[in-house]
């Protein structure tokens, strides 16, 4: 049975020639993708897309010569209705969004799976953007980490934990200097930081205690 006339016009770059040509057996077998055009090298990549003009292009971000978001940016600018999926070992997400901010519409860990990679090409050539789970699991644990908000009890010191946990538990100035052997004064200094950290009330200061551990307040 022939390729159908519709089919996805797809071109392979990757300077291993195995991985190559293993891609292309891959997306051969599929109905709807046809292989237009293959490189070994970043140059010859896009010179060859240009010609070519694929709706797809599959390239190895460790081209020789080019590599793949070098070529990604060439590649945006004289062939841009051909969206470009990436490969790539490493999942950082520096790297990530340099390479979408090249104009790679998809990334891809090299241990994806055939059928990912399959799905992958249909996805972005309806228009859509394509970044394997891994590689999204990645990018999201990142946000949250640089958006983590701390707990206000974070800030505090061993001491201010220790006359906190007294206080909210009702005990006076005196009596939580008397269990730690401070003075009053040294209580009520330390206790000024309370005030900073957002506690509104000694309720909510013994449920913040409550959901770190005893032995953290």
């Amino acid at each position: 049975m022939g390729k159908n006339r519709m089919a996805i016009r797809v071109f392979l770059a990757n300077s291993r020639v195995i991985l190559l040509d293993s891609l292309q057996v891959l997306l051969e077998i599929q109905q709807d993708i046809r292989i237009v055009g293959k490189a070994t090298n970043g140059h010859d990549a896009v010179r060859k897309i240009r010609k070519l003009r694929p709706d797809v292009a599959i390239l190895d971000v460790e081209l020789a010569g080019l590599n793949g978001i070098e070529a990604s940016l060439k590649i945006a600018g004289l062939s841009p209705s051909t969206a470009i999926v990436m490969l790539a070992t490493t999942a950082s997400p520096e790297f990530i969004f340099r390479a979408l901010r090249a104009g790679a519409r998809g990334y891809l860990s090299r241990e994806a799976s055939g059928l990912e990679l399959v799905d992958a090409v249909r996805t972005i050539r309806e228009g859509k953007r394509y970044l394997s789970p891994k590689i999204t699991a990645t990018l999201i644990g990142d946000y949250i980490s640089e958006h983590r908000s701390p707990s206000p009890l974070e800030s505090l010191t061993s001491r201010e934990r220790n006359i906190l946990q007294l206080v909210v538990e009702g005990s006076s100035s005196a009596q939580v200097a008397d269990i730690l052997a401070f003075s009053p004064k040294t209580v009520l200094w330390s206790s000024s930081p309370f005030s900073t950290v957002s506690l509104r009330s000694s309720r909510e200061s013994s449920t913040r205690c409550r959901e770190n551990s005893d032995s953290d307040c």
